[in-house]
């Protein structure tokens, strides 16, 4: 049996674009002989669509769909996700369900059991729990057919008294299908190839696993789809970040006839994920995904034009060059804004990596407007001393100039702030937390210095004064970073613990952290809860951004 993976970037809510691709990739599986094609989960609308399946005409586009669909597989078996009605008086309206498409008909439709409701996950919102679970006979075998977080839960977390590859293992399938739309984070490549051969060791089929690639906002789907022999060797792993068209025949005794890449081993006791920060883990993916969560949200939201605030300093630099390469360095403006406490160097670094990058930048002085709103506030301010109010002036103007020339030139604003800022309130809301989308907004402060080595791998784009200088505010004379906040090779570690590891301050004392620095950097995060809620949607490149993903009250006292 000749069986394709079609691993697809799907546009939420663009049914046309959808069904189009999910009818090329048919007919070219049909071409080349292929008896099933799979697609990821919730294709035919695209995953999360969140408050959308609560409109019933969206549902009706998606049946619509599903009619267009089937008409393709005529000699071929399709496998594709949708919403789906629940025809019973009883629990919500809808289930995330798998249409089993052959002979133009729809064979079987299969609904997903364990619904995800954690971090960026809320299906329970929305959809039923699958209550029954049935094999597809086709072509002479027997289809176990699960979706997307089915596989993760192996039968023994008391949380979930149905796994439902167990019911289906009762009726002695051949092999196991999964469609997934399953988030990247850095940590989780591994982690999920763990899961897959952890499933197959466990039930002895092979496993055809289908996952989504494409940006949906925050949340960057990766691909990464793997097929397993019987014996859990991996015999197809489909590239990350990409779309692809792929397949294996599956012969009778349960192998493949492709050469194996990787033999079956055991599987790890515990979870991959780090213990501490590793700053250059996985960074290559973390590129790419930023690289992919850039293009999908000007592609998908029909913009072309970027425009962000360059200063000189890592974090702008970072977001510069990873967006020329996102967009075309026609398509990105910086603006360089220095105010009187600019340094030169960090000027002429900004115009050397604009010219590095060969992208179009101005220089806009703001001394005059920052002196013009002195002066409005004289009357109120008087003889006050120098203060955060009159840095983040600074800040809220370069802010406004920002906007004005995107308002002026139709350009979206990409907001330069790190991980490391955005967790203490190092920032100013309405000045440099401005903007569209949050590009660094999950990667803590050493992440953003091993993605501009990343980016120098070859040859020097950042320019090196830029990654050895000490950070800089510069909205004071001779200000520093390290003047407000701990050192980053701390600071970072210790959030860390406390926002990925969810570990409470007397646990992060206890792994040798002074007790006075945790309290402090603990606080920061809390009681800046507020700033975050007002920020822009960030790219998720962890296991816990800011954001959907990550829901704390503004006003508890939690540690404040």
């Amino acid at each position: 049996m000749k069986i394709f993976l079609a691993q697809q970037n799907y546009h939420i809510g663009n049914f046309e674009s959808n069904t189009h691709k999910i009818i090329q990739a048919i007919r070219e599986a049909k071409l080349q002989g292929g008896d099933l094609i799979m697609f990821s989960e919730m294709c035919v609308c695209g995953y999360p669509a969140r408050d959308f399946v609560e409109f019933s005409d969206f549902i009706a586009k998606c049946y619509s769909a599903i009619d267009i669909i089937k008409e393709e597989a005529d000699t071929i078996g399709v496998l594709i996700g949708s919403p789906a009605r629940n025809q019973l008086q009883k629990g919500k309206n809808l289930f995330n369900a798998a249409f089993f498409l052959y002979e133009k008909k729809v064979k079987a439709e299969i609904h997903k059991t364990l619904l995800p409701t954690y971090d960026v996950f809320d299906e329970y919102r929305y959809f039923e729990p699958s209550f029954e679970w049935k094999v597809v006979p086709f072509k002479g075998k027997r289809l176990a057919i699960t979706i997307c977080e089915d596989i993760w839960n192996l039968g023994d977390n008391p949380l979930y008294r149905i796994c439902p590859m167990d019911k289906l293992m009762e009726q002695q399938p051949d092999l196991m299908l999964n469609i997934s739309a399953s988030p990247f984070d850095y940590t989780h490549d591994e982690d999920r190839k763990a899961v897959i051969k952890a499933n197959v060791l466990k039930y002895k089929i092979p496993m055809f696993y289908c996952n989504a690639i494409g940006s949906q906002t925050e949340v960057v789907f990766d691909g990464a789809s793997l097929i397993f022999d019987k014996y859990a060797n991996l015999c197809k792993a489909l590239p990350m970040f990409q779309e692809a068209l792929e397949s294996v025949e599956l012969l009778e005794d349960g192998t493949m006839d492709t050469p194996i890449l990787e033999l079956a081993s055991r599987v790890p006791d515990k979870e991959l994920s780090p213990a501490t920060l590793e700053p250059e883990l996985n960074i290559a993916q973390v590129y790419d995904a930023l690289l992919l969560g850039i293009r999908d949200y000007f592609g998908k939201m029909g913009f072309t034009k970027a425009i962000l605030g360059s200063s000189g300093g890592i974090d702008s630099a970072v977001t510069l060059a990873i967006a020329v390469d996102a967009l075309g360095k026609e398509n990105v403006r910086a603006i360089l804004m220095p105010s009187p406490f600019s340094t030169d160097h960090s000027v002429n670094d900004a115009v050397q990596l604009s010219k590095n990058l060969d992208n179009p930048y101005d220089i806009i002085q703001i001394n005059e407007v920052f002196d013009s709103f002195l002066h409005t506030l004289k009357p109120v301010f008087q003889d006050l001393p120098f203060s955060l109010a009159e840095e983040n002036i600074q800040s809220r103007s370069r802010g406004n100039l920002l906007m004005a020339i995107a308002n002026k030139f139709g350009y979206i604003l990409l907001n330069t702030s790190n991980k490391s800022e955005l967790a203490t309130g190092y920032g100013t809301l309405y000045g440099d937390m401005a903007g569209g989308l949050g590009v660094l907004g999950d990667c803590y402060k050493l992440q953003v210095y091993a993605l501009a080595r990343y980016i120098n791998r070859n040859a020097e784009i950042i320019p090196e004064n830029i990654i050895t200088k000490a950070p800089s505010a510069e909205l004071r004379p001779n200000q520093k970073d390290s003047d407000s906040l701990p050192d980053y090779g701390v600071l970072d570690k210790v959030l860390y613990q406390y926002i990925e590891k969810r570990m409470g301050p007397d646990e992060i004392k206890a792994l040798g952290f002074d007790a006075a620095l945790v309290d402090r950097t603990l606080k920061m995060v809390n009681t800046n809860e507020y700033k975050r809620n007002q920020f822009c949607p960030i790219i998720r490149i962890s296991p816990k951004a800011f954001g959907v993903g990550r829901r704390v009250p503004i006003v508890g006292k939690y540690l404040s």
